[in-house]
Parts: structure tokens; sequence; C-alpha cells
């Protein structure tokens, strides 16, 4: 488990970590050192299989964050003469059409409320209606609320009208299934940091091959040039530029961990048991979840803020993070709320600690209940 020492990171990435994913990082590596090239390797290997992608998709690491990751996905996989319909429900669909802006693209919008899926019926309209769009890009679980989109539906519907879909799984990947031969897509954009529970500091974009290799001239960055980063790996095993090794390192060791833990399945296994154990504890103290379950998906978890006065959100963190426990502010427009994540090297024990430690930090405020200002719809 974790080093004691460190707080448990209830939030959607950066996440708590082993003590061997931590204790990976302390070895200096050469970038061409042969040992480091097959680590690379294995990695991008290993990230294929767990799409079920092996003899058609490749991963292409890309050095920073997972917006990093969004923004090559986009910039390279849509032509400049291309248009993008990007489908919002949250932050991060919000982010792509910012993007989009950046890098001159043309793109439509469907945006509905951050605690509602997207439809794939709306999806089928807007591309009957649109012939100009030739991609369009979804989030797989939007953690401004933690609602999962029906991916598997949107992607028939975006290939029964003969289009490209591009998909953000940066916060579902490695927990959620997402499999190449079962759903169409032309890439997958993820991280280092988030459900395969390595370190911040590496996205990746796992690419149909033979759609990657239509994106010659496409990206209008240098820096974030999926093709060209793909074609001299593929050459030389090289990165162009300075990768961040000591990540790549953990994240290797941090892939081992998922696959003994039984893969996509065991850890989403374990997430959701994490996520049954937050959402039934805090009911029990009067908290509201933002989503129904049958839209909440085992990641990150918003929670309506407690009518309560003496419940202060700053206070209320503050002596949380005294307790050993990191949780996340609202990121919602709809309705004021705070979020509790899922995802890390937490376990049941963990879980169950950290309902222990709002319960008591509630007694302390003086906080008799989680209950929200108004009275809400009945979950479901």
């Amino acid at each position: 488990m974790s080093d004691p020492k460190d707080p448990w990171l209830l939030t959607p990435g950066p996440l708590t970590t082993s003590t061997t994913v931590k204790q990976s990082m302390l070895r200096d590596w050469g970038s061409r050192d042969q040992e480091f090239i097959a680590i690379n390797a294995r990695m991008r290997a290993r990230l294929v299989e767990l799409l079920h992608g092996e003899g058609s998709f490749v991963t292409v690491p890309m050095q920073g964050s997972g917006t990093f990751a969004v923004e090559a996905m986009l910039g390279s996989f849509v032509p400049k003469t291309g248009k993008l319909l990007i489908l919002i429900n949250g932050a991060y669909g919000k982010r792509m059409a910012k993007i989009c802006d950046y890098y001159g693209r043309a793109y439509g919008v469907i945006e509905v409320a951050e605690d509602k899926p997207i439809e794939p019926a709306a999806v089928a309209k807007a591309l009957a209606a649109d012939p100009a769009i030739t991609h369009v890009t979804v989030v797989h679980c939007e953690t401004t609320s933690g609602v999962l989109n029906p991916v598997a539906e949107i992607a028939a519907a975006v290939a029964a009208d003969g289009r490209r879909l591009l998909v953000d799984a940066m916060s579902a990947f490695g927990a959620i299934p997402l499999d190449a031969r079962e759903i169409a897509f032309d890439a997958v954009a993820a991280s280092s940091n988030k459900c395969i529970e390595g370190v911040p500091g590496l996205g990746v974009v796992i690419c149909r091959e033979a759609a990657l290799a239509q994106c010659k001239g496409n990206a209008p960055s240098l820096s974030l040039d999926l093709y060209d980063q793909w074609q001299v790996l593929e050459k030389t095993q090289q990165y162009r530029f300075t990768p961040p090794i000591h990540c790549i390192v953990a994240f290797e060791t941090a892939l081992a961990e998922h696959a003994a833990e039984g893969g996509v399945a065991g850890r989403g296994a374990r997430y959701r048991n994490n996520c049954r154990l937050l959402v039934e504890g805090m009911r029990a103290l009067g908290f509201q979840t933002l989503l129904p379950d049958r839209l909440q998906a085992p990641i990150i978890v918003t929670f309506h803020m407690p009518a309560d006065p003496k419940f202060v959100f700053q206070t209320f963190y503050d002596r949380l993070r005294d307790r050993g426990f990191v949780i996340y502010p609202g990121k919602l427009t709809v309705a004021d709320s705070f979020r509790i994540g899922c995802i890390g090297r937490l376990g049941e024990a963990e879980m169950r600690g950290a309902i222990d430690a709002v319960r008591a930090v509630m007694a302390e405020l003086g906080v008799g209940s989680g209950a929200p200002r108004q009275p809400l719809a009945a979950i479901a």
C-alpha cells in the first residue's frame, strides 16, 4: 500500500500510488539505454492489449499531462479541412472546444447539462444534419460530475454514418472496459496517473494504425504531432524530445500491478466496491449524490453541499486533510457541490477510514446532517 506518511488522495488524479511504484523512480536511466528502450516497448504493447487492439493499434506516448495527449489526438487526427463534433457534458468537453479554437479547427457541439449523459440519438441527428463533420469526440467518464457516457452506443451512431470517433478516456482507461474489437474508434487518449495508478508526466494516445498513417501533416504543433512521434519511435525506438523517464519506468511497474490485480476487470471491481462503500457511507450521514446510481461511474462521486450553515467547505476540506484524506472541490455549474474520488491505491479500509473521518469532522463542526439545501429527487 502507500507510504503511511502520505495523505490518501481521494481525487481523480494525481492519486495515491503504491510504494513499489514510488520506489521504481529511485534509479536514474539513460533515454538511449537498451533497458529503458525495452521498458518503453513493453509499456506501449501492454496499453494496446488493454483495448484488445493487438495487430491493428499502436500506442503513441506523449510527454506531458493528459491534456497534452488529448490536444495531440485532436490536432493530429482532425485534418485542416475536417470538422469535429464535440460532445460536451462537463469541463473536459469544453476544454476540447478551446483546443479547437486555438488550432483554428472547425467544430460543432452537442452540449447537455453536467449531470446528464450524451444521448446517442442526438449524435445521429447531428451527423445527419451536417455532412461536413468528419470526426466526433467524447469523454468516456466526465469527472466534472462523475457521469459515464455511453461510448459504445455513440460509436455505433458515428460508425453508421461513416464518421470517425476519438475518445478521451482519461479517467476511465484501465478500469472501465473499452474493447476495440466491439467499439469502432480511431484513437483513445489516456495518461499515466489515473486508473493505471502511475505518476503524472506521460499522456498516451492508442491509435488505430491505419488511421494514424493518414495523419501526416495534420498537426499544427511540432511537439504534439502524433504522426511524427510515432514514426520516430518506430524507426529509432527513441523519443523525439526528452522523455519523462522516471514516470515511464513507474508506469511500467503500475501496469504490472494492474495486470496482477486482474487487469481492467480486477481494477474496475475494486473501484466499484470503493464507490459503493463511499456512497453508502455518505448517504448514511445525510449527503446526497448529484447522480443517480445508474449514471454514476466508479471514478469520482459528486455530492451536494449540505444545507447546515455550520458546514464550510474549506474548513471541512482542511480538517479532512489534517486527518490524512484529500478530497476535491466541485466543478459544476448546475449545483453547489464537492467531489470524492474512488480510484488510486485505495481499498475497503481506506474508504471506511474516509467515512469515519467525514463523520468526525462533521461532529467537530457541529454539522448534524449532510442533507442538501433543498429536497432532491429520490435516487434511481
